[in-house]
Formats: structure tokens, sequence, C-alpha cells
């Protein structure tokens, strides 16, 4: 089968990069996009803005550089599309409750069409066609919860809950969807998709508990949910429980409790150093007593000792201060305002929510966000007697760094625009 790639051109605030670009489950999305269409395709052709899909008579699937997919939902969308042997193109109902909640904010993607909302995925089994049909694939959510909120601090009570899907499709539009994507239908979803199969697949339960029992562990931490990498190093001391993946050469000290998360390649977590629902990009250092919660942290960072991230994205090459808190509940219960695929201010449908971290920046201790904030690619911030408490997105411009003498230092790698002149270089620590 062909595989056609379009262009997604706008780039995702704060990071001043495309999505094809920006890693969602500790990788690339085009590197995703492609080890998931694998089984299925032959020949890759990714178009340039304004060009047309060529014609031809052979079987093509057709996709936006800007969606995340899973397996569970690729499979099935093809498989749908070949028994209909019509000309396809994926599409979500408005009803559906994980697409509402989690895809729909804050995207502008979708195409509307009646009570369907279309998304820039096509199946065509003899080549491009003008007729082509919508195919709705339910997602097949279930509503899981993640926070509790006592009665007497919210006006609402009992858990806050995600509409977690099993299989999973979404245009990255915003920072926002990368989050989502990440955790809600990452980290989350995996752990459904494991909790499902428990229950519905009596040998594979078994299998897990003969693991667990063979090696002496508990269910949750028996190698059938845990997967460790070749070279790594883990304290008998801490407490991984799965569904986990850690990469190669990974260091795990004393102390470090670790649940469902992905860890890459290279990563340093020091001493009681707490992770849970998160993803940890290649190359990573986490001093002691980091914590995080429900967030991702791509390529090459480093988040300080005493610093606590809730429900956040931070991107690569980025140092994050010790002792910097990171907000996601509004005291006030106005609602949490996010940037848009138009890079626009708009409900984000979040009852909590942290914030959002480019690349290349350098935060300094102490430092306190807002929820849902946003720190643009390549801004230094010092905490200072002016500067503690970030409470509105910062630009470039807001950067610290420019009122010093030697402001030439910190090289400006990712800037807005069609301008790049990073050129995959990288500031030295």
């Amino acid at each position: 089968m062909l595989k056609v790639i379009l262009p997604a051109v706008n780039r995702i605030q704060p990071f001043n990069e495309t999505a094809r670009e920006l890693r969602i489950q500790n990788a690339p999305l085009w590197l995703w996009q492609r080890n998931v269409l694998a089984p299925y395709v032959t020949q890759e052709m990714e178009m340039s803005p304004g060009e047309h899909v060529p014609p031809t008579r052979q079987a093509m699937i057709v996709h936006r550089n800007n969606l995340f997919f899973d397996q569970d939902y690729i499979d099935t969308f093809i498989a749908a599309a070949r028994k209909r042997g019509r000309a396809c193109r994926a599409a979500f109902s408005a009803e559906d409750p994980a697409f509402r909640e989690h895809a729909l904010p804050l995207s502008k993607s979708y195409t509307l069409a009646g009570n369907l909302y279309l998304a820039d995925l096509w199946f065509y089994p003899r080549g491009p066609v003008a007729d082509v049909e919508p195919l709705v694939i339910p997602l097949d959510s279930k509503e899981v919860g993640y926070y509790h909120v006592p009665t007497y601090m919210a006006d609402q009570s009992g858990d806050l809950t995600f509409q977690v899907p099993r299989r999973s499709l979404i245009a990255i539009d915003s920072w926002v969807h990368i989050y989502i994507a990440d955790i809600v239908f990452g980290q989350f979803g995996r752990a459904l998709r494991f909790e499902t199969r428990l229950e519905s697949d009596l040998g594979f339960s078994l299998k897990v508990l003969a693991k667990a029992l063979y090696e002496g562990r508990q269910v949750l931490e028996c190698s059938e949910l845990v997967k460790v990498g070749k070279n790594c190093v883990i304290d008998p001391s801490a407490v991984i429980h799965g569904p986990t993946t850690i990469g190669d050469n990974v260091t795990i000290n004393a102390g470090a409790v670790i649940e469902n998360c992905i860890i890459g390649n290279n990563v340093n977590v020091s001493q009681d150093v707490q992770l849970m629902l998160s993803v940890v990009g290649d190359g990573a250092f986490l001093p002691f007593r980091t914590a995080l919660f429900m967030t991702t942290v791509m390529e090459n960072s480093m988040i300080a000792q005493n610093t606590c991230l809730q429900m956040c994205v931070v991107g690569r090459n980025t140092f994050i201060g010790a002792g910097s808190t990171f907000t996601d509940y509004n005291l006030i219960p106005a609602p949490i305002m996010a940037r848009d695929g138009n890079n626009e201010l708009n409900y984000s449908n979040r009852p909590v929510m942290g914030g959002c971290v480019g690349h290349n920046c350098r935060l300094g201790s102490g430092l306190i966000v807002f929820p849902a904030r946003t720190i643009e690619s390549d801004v230094v911030l010092f905490a200072s007697r002016e500067r503690r408490v970030v409470d509105r997105d910062l630009r470039y411009e807001d950067s610290d760094h420019h009122k010093l003498k030697n402001a030439g230092l910190h090289r400006r790698l990712y800037p807005r625009g069609d301008e790049d002149i990073h050129s995959g270089e990288v500031e030295s620590w």
C-alpha cells in the first residue's frame, strides 16, 4: 500500500515547531506514524504544501502529519474500510464522549459535516477519487477517575474523570493535545487496555500471575508489566509498577517510585523521585525528590530537585530549577483557558491543567507557574522580587536574558514564523 503524508504547516505554541517534529510517547510524531502504519505500507510519499495527491490505481492511505493514532485505531479503520471496498475518510460522531471531551476542544483540524466531524485520514482501495464516504470508528471509551476533590475544597464532589479511549486518534493543534495524546490516550489508554485484557483473556491473566509467582514479585511489578531495556541499573529499593516501559542505559536510584510511565533511553532518575502516569524523554535527568504527575518531559531536559510538575508538557533541552511548582488547580472556580490551534485563548474543557514550557528554556529556582500558562521556547527566567509568579503567557521578548550584557550566550534556536535558524543545533549545558 502507498502512504501519502499531507503537511500541517502551523507551528505549535509555545514550541514554535510543527507537530510532526514534536515527541509523543517518546518518539517524534512522524516516526510514531511510520511505525504504526508499517504493517500496511510498502511505499511512502510526503507532499509539500499545495501539492496534490498523485493519481494512481493502487491502494492508498493518506493522512495529515499532525495526527496521533494508535495501532488499535488504525487496525480497526483499515479493516472496516477494506470491508466496505470504497474510499473512506475517518470520522467521529459528535456524541462520542472521548472525542467530544478531549479531541474537539482547542482544535482546528476537523471538518464538520452534519453531525459528524471528519479527520484528515483517508483510505482509497483503488487510488484517489472524489466520492469518499465517512467511516465512524468509535473510540470505545470508559470513564476513569484521576483526582478526588473534597467537597469542602470545590463546588463539585467525588472524582474528576477522563473519558479514556481504548483506541485513539487526535489531531495535534495545541500543546494541550500533546498532553492528551501522551497521558490520557497514551498512559491511561494503555492501562485500560491492559485491564480489559486481564478481565477478558484468562490465558493472559494466568501468564501474568505465573510470571509474578516465578519472580517472587507483586503482579504489578513483574516483568510482564514492567519492560526494562539493556544496561539498566535499578536500585532494589525502587518501586516500579506497570504497565511501565524503561529504555536502555537507564539509572534508577534508591527510593524512586514509578507507576505507569514511559522512560526513554539514557535517563537518570535520582533518589526519592516520584513519577506517575508520565512520559520521560531520552537523556532526561531528574535529580532527587523531583515529582512528575501526568506530565510529559521531552528529550535532554532536566527537572531539578524538589520541583513538582502536574499535568504539564516540557520541551526538549530545557532546564527547570529547583523548588519550582507548576500549579494545576484554579483556586477560584473559573474556566481554565489555553492556546488553541489558532494560537488564541479558548476554553480548554479541563477542570485542572498544568503549564507548558517550550524548547531550550532555562527557568530559575523557586518559580510558581499558574495553570495553563505557557513559556515560549528559548526563554530564560530568573526568580526575583519582580518575577517569582508566572501568571500570564510569556514570549521570547519577555525573557530575562535580554537584560544581560552577555545575552548573546543564550542562542535562539526556535523562532516564530517560517524562518528556521537552528538547523538541529543544541545549546550546550
